[in-house]
């Protein structure tokens, strides 16, 4: 068998996209909550549109969201039928410090977390916990400007130590910034900034990304401290980049967006900024203010690798050379010979195989796929259920791939779970028409539904994935 008998095979969510409670148990607001769905939600995404506070012009899904606040015992239960051997889901950080500065955390936000593992240990699912999937309270983003403020490294270390001794035992594997590099693309959602007009963008995100690589590293030497059994991993938004052409320029693009976006990992894993990127704030007088002692912190590198795949990405640095494709929050050139989802994200199973074999050549650390899916309108019958051939089609495919590059190039892989295992609100859309899961859950775009939940045939089909360890894919 090209998986070892212990391979996490099971699904991921994040609290702002499924959870819901906003309002209850103590919880603070988050930067994502007041992203909302329409023609603004990319505005407020990219930090460009401010928005801070709720309004009755907008509304906003993730309050709501699929209440799995509420649903956790059935939607685990579920998780459990399928066969999870792991459920990758985040905590909310401003239901444990609802403001992110206090010096005492909400004791109710800790035991519903806590209630939620203990349900899954039930079933021997291993927790895959994110400390920070674009998340960060508000109070945070209006009193401190968020992450540019190093003041935050401390409030999120104190986060994470919480967290870290209050579930020992219980969560073994951890991941400290969702696709840490989404700060660049997407930076209030990424990362709680919102720019004001006087200030240059790329000194403040860069800013940004040192304080959180910081508060990363040093969370990754906490958890070891507490917990020598904790695997700490970092996350990437990731995707193998392609040439448009064989033009010299349209390479060395490539070569410039794998520095621009392998510069996160490249500083988790190996310990310290590449050389590329000293250049880089050399050339753009960024003037990083840091101490002395980060440099230090920086060292306590992760165990191992994680990122999400979902297509790749094609790139050129020649005017005229292709059209762009409007579906990626990341630009990408379309790429001609790769059919499209129905939001334009370029389908390319070949592409996860070359993507799982860069990184490993990369980092020498063992990789784990935690996001990977397609987003497809589903049409249910009159019983909710779903006949999503579609998605099983993607889904067998680059199974099939990071097979291969297990089985044939020696990819030290340790585990696959696949997005929105249950319909949730899209992070990119704010949609619930954009659903990735194998449980159909009666929502629509604007709220309304009866949250029944009701398993597609992929549902089915993944279950004998599990259970025959990924031999049996048809």
């Amino acid at each position: 068998m090209a998986f070892a008998k212990n391979f996490l095979w099971g699904g991921a969510i994040a609290a702002n996209q499924a959870e819901g409670g906003v309002l209850e148990g103590g919880r603070g607001l988050s930067n994502v909550d007041l992203i909302p769905h329409g023609e603004d939600r990319f505005a407020v995404i990219k930090g460009e549109l401010k928005m801070f506070d709720f309004d009755d012009l907008h509304f906003y899904p993730g309050v709501n969201a699929i209440d799995m606040y509420h649903h956790y015992l059935d939607d685990i239960r579920l998780f459990a039928e399928m066969g999870f051997k792991t459920f990758r889901l985040s905590i909310s950080w401003a239901r444990i410090f609802p403001k992110g500065d206090e010096l005492e955390p909400n004791e109710e936000g800790l035991l519903f977390y806590e209630k939620l593992f203990k349900e899954m240990r039930k079933y021997n699912i291993e927790p895959l916990v994110t400390l920070a999937h674009f998340e960060i309270p508000m109070h945070l983003v209006k009193e401190y400007g968020s992450w540019r403020n190093r003041k935050v490294i401390d409030f999120f270390c104190r986060y994470a130590e919480t967290v870290f001794k209050r579930y020992k035992g219980l969560v073994k594997y951890w991941l400290t910034v969702n696709e840490i590099n989404v700060l660049l693309h997407g930076s209030f959602m990424g990362a709680g900034l919102y720019f004001e007009p006087s200030e240059n963008q790329t000194h403040v995100k860069y800013q940004a990304a040192h304080n959180q690589l910081v508060a990363s590293s040093r969370a990754t030497k906490i958890a070891h401290e507490i917990d020598p059994e904790n695997k700490i991993g970092c996350m990437l938004a990731a995707g193998v980049h392609y040439p448009y052409s064989c033009h010299p320029q349209d390479y060395w693009a490539t070569i410039e967006r794998d520095h621009h976006e392998y510069f996160f990992t490249d500083v988790q894993a190996r310990g310290y900024y590449p050389s590329y990127a000293l250049k880089f704030f050399e050339r753009e007088h960024i003037d990083l203010h840091a101490e002395p002692s980060d440099f230090d912190d920086l060292k306590h590198t992760v165990d191992f690798v994680s990122f999400s795949y979902y297509c790749s990405r094609t790139i050129s640095g020649v005017e005229g050379h292709g059209e762009l494709n409007p579906g990626n929050l990341l630009q990408s050139t379309k790429n001609e010979y790769l059919a499209s989802s129905q939001w334009g994200w370029q389908i390319d199973p070949l592409g996860l195989r070359s993507t799982l074999n860069v990184m490993y050549d990369r980092y020498q650390k063992p990789l784990f796929i935690v996001e990977n899916g397609l987003g497809a309108i589903d049409e249910p019958d009159a019983n909710g259920y779903v006949e999503d051939d579609y998605r099983i089609d993607y889904l067998r495919s680059h199974i099939a791939a990071m097979k291969d590059a297990v089985e044939i190039d020696g990819v030290d892989l340790i585990g696959y779970t696949t997005w929105g295992c249950i319909d949730l609100v899209s992070a990119g859309t704010g949609q619930m028409s954009k659903r990735y899961g194998f449980i159909y859950v009666d929502l629509d775009d604007a709220g309304q539904g009866s949250l029944k939940r009701t398993p597609k045939k992929s549902f089915y089909w993944y279950k004998k994935v599990i259970a025959s360890n990924g031999e049996d894919l048809a």
